[in-house]
């Protein structure tokens, strides 16, 4: 039984705590939509007839940095002045006079970084080389970073003051570039118009988790215990219900602490990257068989008692300080249940959502939890409306560990898919999933009993039954596949169709029909999805757009990428869509995971990050980071046979007439 203590503070710390908590949040909700956040000023200042000081004034949004130009090699991308005319019409003379800038040691980099914060100045001396210049243009590219880092490019047109004219400054203003950019610049990324989408469909599943865990026999019993303590605690009932707003705030704390930590430990970078590292896919695999096995009765998993009885004990304290002590109890006890949900989510939160993920995933996750809590510590009367105890919640764990076990060869997948090794291919993966889900709908059934499982008297609930439908549905469905069904409803789960024993069904071979299957294949290429052809080398696959005058779509993806999947099994399998990719442009697929080593000779050191480049999905990640500071999956680009973009990036975006618009655009502008 939890201890607690009597309630004696106002409600004014709990405002406070309230207000903390949304602005924390609120400001990471900011960092991952902020796009621009640098704006520039220009004027240029005569020095002589041949000498002028050209001035570059930047306003910087708050806690941003722009770096400078001697920002250490192997840090964040330093300042550069990019002029096609110098050396030709003028020259740059030394480096340009910086206003203040600060220092600061990078836990990322590894080293001290200098930038600039909130307004920054840069004064370069440039010398004519010829008589008749009028005017000159300069670009300036360089690196803003918050929690993310965005590349900042800005076009300025400076007028050259005549001979005549006294000394003098003259302001101008920026010049927006308008020309088509070469993949060889720097480019601002598209923004994924699903990012917002994406982050909701987090929060909805770990909303969807935390109630999954409410119904857990480690936390439901929980219910009645905290409302018996709010009941006999507060001398009223504003006071038991101010009270239990604050418990359930306390639980929301713990919970998206959690998330904020796993956050900042391991960074956007390494987050972005869990979900095609090898050994964090099969050391995950691991974990999730574990979870399962216990959540199907063979063993417990459990915090040690000790940390249970020092939570515990100071309940006892009283206040704010005891209710909060109490909520963190909830979570310890409850652990053996919540742990591998609250795991399980971090992971597919952190890899789909980057640094914002793991917070917005605890967020509805400790929602669902705690507003339960709180509701019924608030309105006790509303406890006789509750179930009781019983076998059903041992229901509720064994389903969870079946969807645990099936979940868990997605990651034993990914490794494979990353790898190469065409061990897990598609038709294995299905016939696992059958197997665990026809299990699943046997026991729901109740053809089969667990060890912790409750005798079956009077049949099963209505609820049983048709959740036990749903799962044999499910495989049903799924057993076509194994002859070559596309299964749309659960794409990005099984590996894509041509990585399979046969890629157009069992026993079967294309003899036609659509796509290229029947076309022979240029030099370098093979049949990508839907049979469209594609190149996996960038200069393979642009020295045949160039010979047979087409544009090229650059589409940078994954094999362990599930919106690829769900791209290439949604948008480009549309007959529209489809009829573009095989006939109008080249495609050229850069897998940002490949894992399959290069040639010795290929392999070389990063000027970028410092780090060697051994395998082939370093090669195109760093392409793609380079060229368009983006690296994020899938991404797209169109360009002419000289790299040039023909409109701007698309991202993940599954809206067919949106990707077949931006697909006739750039080809458009390519004509």
């Amino acid at each position: 039984m939890l201890k607690f203590g009597a309630v004696q503070k106002n409600i004014n710390t709990m405002k406070k705590l309230v207000a903390l908590f949304l602005g924390l949040l609120l400001n990471f909700t900011v960092s991952a939509q902020m796009v621009e956040p640098v704006t520039w000023t220009s004027s240029i200042e005569k020095i002589s007839d041949t000498e002028y000081y050209l001035i570059f004034n930047a306003t910087i949004e708050d806690d941003w940095h722009l770096y400078s130009q001697f920002n250490p090699d192997g840090a964040s991308l330093p300042l550069e002045f990019i002029a096609d005319t110098a050396g030709e019409d003028f020259e740059f003379i030394g480096k340009a006079e910086e206003s203040e800038t600060h220092t600061a040691y990078s836990e990322v980099w590894e080293k001290d970084e200098i930038f600039f914060e909130y307004e920054g100045s840069l004064k370069q001396k440039i010398k004519l080389l010829k008589n008749d210049v009028k005017s000159i243009e300069i670009e300036i590219s360089a690196q803003a970073c918050k929690d993310a880092c965005v590349p900042v490019s800005a076009t300025f047109s400076f007028d050259i003051p005549s001979q005549d004219s006294p000394v003098t400054a003259v302001t101008t203003t920026e010049k927006t570039t308008k020309k088509t950019e070469s993949i060889k610049e720097t480019s601002t990324p598209v923004k994924d118009p699903t990012e917002k989408r994406s982050l909701l469909i987090i929060f909805g599943l770990a909303f969807l988790g935390g109630f999954t865990a409410l119904l857990t026999p480690c936390v439901f019993p929980m219910i009645p215990m905290t409302v018996s303590f709010f009941t006999k605690q507060s001398k009223s009932k504003a006071a038991g219900i101010r009270n239990a707003i604050f418990y359930g705030l306390s639980i929301i704390v713990i919970y998206v602490g959690l998330g904020l930590s796993v956050s900042a430990i391991f960074g956007p970078d390494a987050l972005n990257a869990l979900s095609t590292n090898v050994w964090f896919n099969i050391i995950f695999f691991i974990l999730l068989i574990v979870f399962a096995v216990s959540f199907l009765g063979a063993f417990e998993i459990t915090l040690p008692s000790s940390w249970g009885t020092k939570i515990d004990s100071q309940a006892d304290r009283g206040g704010y300080i005891g209710i909060f002590f109490m909520a963190l109890a909830l979570a310890i006890v409850s652990f053996s249940c919540t742990g591998p949900i609250v795991g399980t989510l971090l992971v597919e939160a952190a890899s789909g959502g980057g640094f914002v993920g793991p917070i917005v995933g605890m967020l509805g996750f400790s929602l669902a939890l705690a507003i339960p809590f709180a509701l019924f510590a608030a309105f006790p009367g509303w406890l006789n409306s509750l179930p009781k105890s019983g076998g059903w919640l041992n229901t509720v764990k064994v389903v969870l560990g079946f969807l645990e076990l099936a979940l868990a060869f997605k990651f034993l997948s990914n490794a494979d898919l990353v790898l190469q090794l065409h061990w897990l291919e598609r038709e294995v993966f299905l016939a696992i999933w059958i197997a665990v889900f026809g299990a699943l709908a046997l026991y729901l059934f109740g053809k089969i009993q667990l060890p912790h499982d409750s005798p079956l008297t009077g049949g099963i609930s209505v609820g049983r039954l048709c959740l036990g439908l749903l799962s044999a549905t499910l495989v049903v469905y799924m057993i076509p596949g194994l002859w070559g069904a596309p299964l749309k409803l659960i794409s990005g789960f099984p590996p894509p169709a041509h990585y399979s024993e046969s890629p157009y069904g069992v026993g079967f071979k294309k003899l036609g029909g659509g796509g290229a299957a029947h076309v022979k294949l240029p030099e370098g290429a093979k049949l990508g999805p839907h049979d469209i052809i594609s190149f996996t080398d960038y200069e393979t696959g642009m020295a045949y757009a160039r010979k047979v005058n087409k544009p090229a779509l650059v589409d940078f993806t994954g094999h362990a990428c599930v919106n690829c999947r769900k791209m290439e099994d949604y948008v480009w399998s549309q007959e529209k869509v489809l009829s573009v990719l095989n006939n109008d442009i080249v495609l050229i697929s850069l897998y940002v995971d490949d894992k399959r080593s290069l040639p010795k000779e290929e392999q070389y050191v990063s000027e970028h990050t410092g780090k060697k480049i051994r395998t082939i999905g370093n090669k195109w990640s760093e392409f793609q980071t380079i060229h368009y500071k983006a690296n994020a999956q899938p991404y797209y680009i169109l360009v002419d046979g000289e790299a040039n973009k023909l409109n701007a990036p698309s991202a993940y975006n599954t809206d067919v007439d949106e990707y077949y618009n931006w697909l006739k655009e750039g080809i458009n502008n390519f004509k």
